[in-house]
């Protein structure tokens, strides 16, 4: 029998809209806003075209002019952070208008924030988030020790949180957009007081490293998938922070935290994702080529690579796009 090529594309041409988001002023460490250049600098969108045989359009990088807000205390830089993702949400609408899976390179956590917020805006809110990370990232102006704005993304994202600001931000293009109950966390293992406030509060799926080794990394994952879209109907966006992975792999980032998730582990996630049919977003941040050594750094980006390849169905092996069609043999 043939095999037909209608069949073939079924099983895998994603069609992705890439853009850059090289943006540092979410946290303090300089060299993350390097983290979209080195992973093209791996020959990531080669790959994809290869591995994954996507269709890829390259939307460029996001570029602003900072917004004139007010200074607002324990906001790290929140005139920057406000219109970089203003950009960001913007794009990441139109990308996926097009009908194309948005992957925004990162830059710091924060920008995922203008992703998610566009990925909202893009599919009428029917969105469930997984966020996979050390951090919980749901931290205000109220309870962040340090004001940087990547820890508060979901914070601003969340409808629950809005009351919980001391200043809350005010946006002219953004309103809470994510329920707190369609949101799922993988890999936890460094959550402040007040962050562990909400998630009990609320009843936030997570799920950390110790039930990662006690239930295993596809158990994990059937269950987030379950409590956080239990109709299977909901746009699924993958914010992916690279120190979610174990420093021994993934060190070049600006927030390690040891006893991380193994490589194989987070292929996983991004695969499990794939195979649903609706990862219409993605965020890979927090890589910082500046940070360990240049053994460290390679290996954090070649995660970072394997991991976005496998969020859109990397083969390895089999269907290759040139591959002749199957008839069976005429031959006794």
């Amino acid at each position: 029998m043939r095999i037909p090529h209608s069949l073939l594309n079924k099983m895998g041409k994603p069609k992705i809209g890439v853009i850059d988001v090289p943006f540092a002023k979410g946290q303090r460490k300089h060299g993350v806003q390097k983290g979209p250049k080195v992973l093209r600098d791996a020959e990531l969108l080669q790959k994809l075209k290869e591995h994954c045989r996507a269709d890829i359009k390259d939307y460029g990088c996001v570029e602003y002019k900072p917004s004139s807000a007010p200074t607002t205390t324990n906001l790290l830089n929140f005139g920057d952070v406000a219109a970089c993702n203003k950009q960001l949400a913007k794009m990441t609408e139109t990308i996926m208008k097009d009908g194309r899976t948005c992957l925004s390179l990162g830059g710091d956590h924060s920008i995922a924030f203008g992703s998610i917020s566009g990925h909202c805006k893009a599919k009428n809110g029917n969105v469930a988030v997984i966020w996979v990370d050390a951090h919980a990232d749901i931290n205000t102006d109220a309870t962040s020790d340090t004001g940087s704005m990547h820890g508060m993304p979901v914070a601003l994202l969340a409808k629950e949180i809005e009351g919980y600001w001391k200043s809350r931000p005010k946006f002219d293009w953004h309103k809470p957009c994510i329920s707190l109950k369609n949101v799922g966390y993988i890999g936890l293992r460094s959550i402040d007081p007040y962050e562990e406030f909400f998630i009990s509060k609320y009843g936030i799926t997570v799920y950390d490293m110790d039930h990662i080794q006690n239930m295993g990394i596809q158990s994990v994952i059937d269950n987030v998938l379950k409590k956080i879209d239990p109709d299977n109907n909901r746009s699924l966006h993958l914010s992916f922070d690279i120190d979610a992975i174990d420093p021994q792999f993934a060190g070049s980032t600006g927030t390690p935290v040891p006893g991380g998730l193994l490589v194989r582990e987070g292929i996983s996630i991004a695969n499990a994702l794939h195979k649903t049919g609706r990862l219409d977003g993605m965020d890979m941040v927090e890589v910082n080529p500046n940070l360990g050594c240049e053994n460290l750094q390679k290996k954090t980006i070649t995660t970072a690579v394997e991991i976005i390849l496998a969020a859109f169905g990397s083969r390895k092996r089999g269907f290759p796009s040139d591959m002749p069609p199957l008839v069976p043999s005429t031959s006794g």
